[in-house]
């Protein structure tokens, strides 16, 4: 890697047409045993399906690497029209706000102006469900970003966890058949607590840090809006002087972070499988437009030299204790899309799609992204000429030569068609602007032609444990929990066993855990690691949900249950309380024709009880007569959602009258069970901006 300054190519003038030499002297015009070998479908015998070709060890992956190539291009191609990966996602618009200057790292144009504001368009995805799955599924959630700049369209294509299962894009298409629904059978839909991902998990050291992630509550997130993003690769940042700056891409969201406990994610699969779109769509429709703040993480060659992991390795992170995340911006998304199919089903996001000023690394996963996103447009949307659909084009000025092919909607004007030509001016059509052109960082490559990992891709143990020892303790619980429940769904007890035997080299307690509930006679051996754990990294706490959780109820929703003759003064509190933090408000009554309050005042519920559980608010309030208690009281799901809220761990307001539904639904009173009295309503708001009331959560589960 270096850092060495670009050297623009010689120009020449010649009437109204310039021409430079490039470094290899072309001209270009501007106007400025018994098991089968493996083989590819020819019947080449396959070497190594772990490793793409590359340019040394460490350097790009080759476009020559025919089995890669082939093993990618056959896996974008194997579903019409629905996307193979990513399948179930939900876009909006948005805008980017720059806060200042960063000509100093990048020559970015949308990064030159304090105040640049750029259009966005956003899509959150699952990963592995089909497009008809539920949205609570256990899944890595995708996170793409299109930036519509002044030069271009840049996406970030990232997901809500800043790592990944594998190092090598050669092992994509394995992962993903792995945990798809198996194919001799179907099913399981958007699960993967099944054998055929466990087996592969537990035959792919590298893929357990992931595993820490994926069985932590990241992949239960409440909501879109209440969950971070990440670049996921290292990338680079070039200045106009040609020095790059490696870069890390982070998306904070400013209400903070927030999950929902298991048991409340299967409940709200039953309830509402459209749980995530109807949350943003609602938020934006209200005008509660959700906002990230974009975040680099800038480190030189010094350190990437000095950091024990190689930061080409997308199954690593760099704490942000180390190089912390510097804010250069906020996007905030206002707008719903008009037509679903039109804009959502029809973006084209490419890893590719970089700007002048931004530059790719050699993480060979990335790499191979590069080569896939771009192949796999050409089966989903028809042909070539995918760009041409509103949803993908720039909207900046943009002309090449490029023509006709399938569902063109736009051909070059006039008689030149190539180039160089030397039809003069506008006839001539479009030129090569070296000045302002994408440069592409000028790093010394060398090496030769292997199918190899570099050595520290090889510590596949020393984060996944560093991420477990960051979680508060119940978050370490919900992951002992999550592991027991997958691998009790493995039918074959090697791979269970297998899968313990990672989780020994992570934390014994841990193993221990999980070996008990699954019922295991003894801990296995530790896997042999390929290199010693590193057992001392210091606990990150930004790697914990719960620690980086909101510092208030706004944006959250709070579910009042009603019936006639409910105290108006204390509805009226829980109202304006409501209002005066942020947060949204839903009635819930046993009919949704309406409910007269004891002053003879109405409210119009929006949920009857029978079909407005708990889980589907972040906080519950029980505002009854003793009339409405007793009515209440034999309706089981009204005991239900008293006692789910109680059993997920929610803040809950009762008034005296309604005492007898909680006694009847089992719930003992805590310090996150309060009784609400006239003016009470803002302290108890205040009280549920720590989301959760953990210690009860912490009770329940040791009994």
């Amino acid at each position: 890697m270096s850092d060495k300054t670009i050297k623009p190519s010689a120009d020449a003038t010649f009437g109204d047409t310039t021409v430079s030499r490039g470094a290899g002297g072309e001209t270009h015009q501007h106007a400025g045993g018994d098991v089968p070998t493996l083989t590819t479908n020819g019947g080449i015998p396959v070497a190594d399906d772990q490793n793409s070709l590359k340019a040394g060890e460490r350097g790009p992956t080759l476009i020559e690497d025919f089995h890669f190539r082939e093993k990618i291009f056959h896996f974008d191609h194997e579903r019409i029209p629905e996307r193979v990966v990513h399948a179930r996602g939900f876009g909006v618009h948005g805008t980017f706000e720059t806060y200042k200057s960063l000509a100093d790292v990048t020559s970015a144009d949308i990064f030159q102006r304090a105040g640049e504001k750029t259009d966005v368009f956003v899509r959150f995805s699952t990963v592995a469900g089909n497009k008809g799955s539920a949205d609570l599924a256990r899944d890595v959630r995708g996170f793409a970003v299109r930036f519509y700049t002044k030069e271009g369209n840049w996406d970030i294509v990232g997901n809500n966890i800043p790592v990944f299962f594998i190092q090598d894009a050669i092992k994509f298409p394995d992962l993903i058949h792995a945990a798809k629904q198996e194919p001799d059978r179907g099913f399981p839909q958007a699960q993967t607590a099944h054998d055929n991902f466990w087996d592969f998990m537990s035959l792919m050291p590298e893929a357990m840090h992931m595993a820490m992630w994926i069985m932590s509550d990241r992949t239960i997130p409440r909501s879109f809006r209440f969950m971070e993003g990440f670049g996921v690769h290292t990338f680079r940042l070039v200045n106009a002087e040609g020095k790059s700056t490696f870069v890390k891409f982070h998306w904070k969201p400013t209400a903070g972070l927030q999950s929902v406990v298991w048991n409340e994610a299967l409940k709200l699969n039953g309830m509402d499988p459209d749980f995530h779109r109807r949350d943003l769509w609602d938020a934006i429709q209200m005008g509660d437009f959700p906002e990230w703040e974009l975040g680099f993480q800038m480190f030189d060659e010094d350190f990437a030299a000095k950091f024990p992991f190689d930061v080409l390795d997308a199954t690593k992170i760099i704490p942000e204790e180390e190089v912390p995340v510097v804010p250069v911006g906020k996007m905030t998304l206002n707008r719903t899309v008009e037509n679903f199919f039109f804009e959502t089903e029809q973006v084209a996001f490419q890893t590719n799609n970089i700007v002048p000023g931004v530059d790719f690394t050699n993480d060979p996963l990335l790499q191979g992204r590069n080569f896939s996103y771009l192949d796999t447009q050409l089966k989903r949307l028809g042909g070539p000429n995918f760009t041409h659909i509103p949803v993908n084009a720039p909207r900046c000025p943009f002309g090449n030569f490029q023509q006709d092919g399938h569902m063109a909607m736009r051909n070059p004007k006039g008689r030149a068609n190539y180039e160089p030509n030397s039809w003069g001016g506008a006839a001539g059509g479009p030129r090569e602007d070296p000045k302002r052109g994408y440069q592409s960082f000028p790093e010394e490559v060398s090496g030769q032609k292997l199918r190899v990992r570099a050595e520290l891709f090889a510590d596949h143990y020393s984060q996944a444990r560093q991420f477990f020892v960051s979680q508060t303790g119940v978050e370490q619980t919900h992951i002992e929990d999550a592991f027991v429940f997958e691998l009790s769904k493995v039918e074959t007890p090697a791979i269970r066993e297998r899968v313990v035997s990672h989780l020994v080299n992570i934390d014994e307690g841990l193993a221990q855990k999980v070996a008990d509930g699954l019922g295991l006679a003894a801990l296995p051996a530790a896997a042999d690691p390929a290199r010693p754990v590193i057992r001392d990294l210091a606990p990150s706490p930004k790697l914990s949900i719960v620690k980086n959780g909101p510092e208030s109820f706004k944006g959250r929703k709070l579910g009042i249950l009603l019936a006639d003759g409910a105290d108006a003064a204390i509805v009226a509190d829980l109202e304006k309380a409501a209002a005066g933090v942020g947060a949204q408000l839903e009635f819930v009554a046993p009919k949704i024709g309406g409910v007269t309050l004891s002053d003879g005042s109405t409210r119009e519920p929006k949920q009857k009880v029978n079909g407005g559980p708990s889980v589907l608010y972040d906080a519950v309030a029980i505002v009854l007569s003793a009339e409405g208690a007793t009515l209440l009281g034999k309706e089981a799901t009204a005991k239900d959602f008293v006692s789910d809220a109680f059993a997920h761990a929610k803040f809950i307001a009762f008034t005296a009258a309604a005492k007898p539904l909680l006694d009847k639904a089992g719930v003992e009173q805590d310090q996150g069970v309060v009784e609400l009295k006239p003016g009470g309503a803002p302290d108890f708001l205040k009280a549920c901006g720590a989301l959760r009331f953990w210690a009860r959560e912490e009770k329940l589960h040791a009994v």
